[in-house]
């Protein structure tokens, strides 16, 4: 009777075990396909960000490279090491901290890149003043040392690129008198070289902390 029994109740053939194994990888490749699409989707979008950021990125440059172009091929200024050095001459007569007609409009000129520029790195705009090493001449009632002109005449172009448009949180003033010189003191030329004013981008006091961590 037990063989009888057996006999009616036999094992599932191997082709539903084999159909049931086939499902479960079908369904394991199907999953794996909508991950990979949906990875490829998001690899995707973010490529695009990162061109449409490169390429944003690329035109500010350009605009502040334009923006030079014409004073930097004059003579006006130099570019150097990411700093913009404006010559005394242009900005300023000899011992004074009055800005002159050039001066000023070349300042307007630079405050839309700059702007950009600093807004896209997150930065700050350093001014920093300069002078040579000939001491003040007597008699003269406004300044009592180089110390003293160069911060005047720093303040003097952080306040007009304020009055143009710099946002003042975006900008701040720096003096150095007849320190760090760029050439040599012992000529006129030199000299003039020496008298000038330099506009830096710099880090933010809290980015540059996090980036020291």
């Amino acid at each position: 009777m037990a063989d009888i029994e057996n006999s009616l109740d036999p094992e599932p053939p191997i082709w539903a075990v084999f159909g049931d194994l086939m499902t479960g990888m079908v369904g394991v490749f199907v999953l794996l396909l909508v991950w990979a699409l949906g990875f490829q989707l998001e690899l995707s979008q973010s490529l695009k960000q990162e061109v449409a950021k490169r390429e944003a990125e690329q035109a500010r440059r350009q605009a502040l490279e334009q923006a030079l172009a014409a004073p930097l091929s004059q003579g006006r200024i130099t570019f150097e090491q990411g700093r913009i050095g404006i010559s005394g001459s242009v900005l300023f007569a000899l011992n004074s901290a009055d800005l002159q007609d050039e001066g000023r409009a070349l300042l307007e000129s630079l405050i839309e890149p700059l702007q950009l520029y600093l807004a896209e790195h997150d930065q700050l705009l350093m001014v920093s003043g300069f002078t040579d090493d000939l001491p003040i001449q007597e008699g003269n009632l406004n300044f009592s040392d180089n110390w003293e002109l160069s911060a005047q005449r720093s303040l003097t172009v952080t306040r007009t690129l304020i009055d143009a448009g710099m946002p003042a949180d975006l900008v701040f003033a720096a003096a150095f008198g007849d320190q760090q010189p760029v050439a040599s003191n012992d000529d006129a030329e030199g000299r003039a070289r020496n008298r000038r004013v330099e506009m830096a981008p710099v880090p933010r006091a809290g980015n540059a902390t996090s980036g020291s961590q």
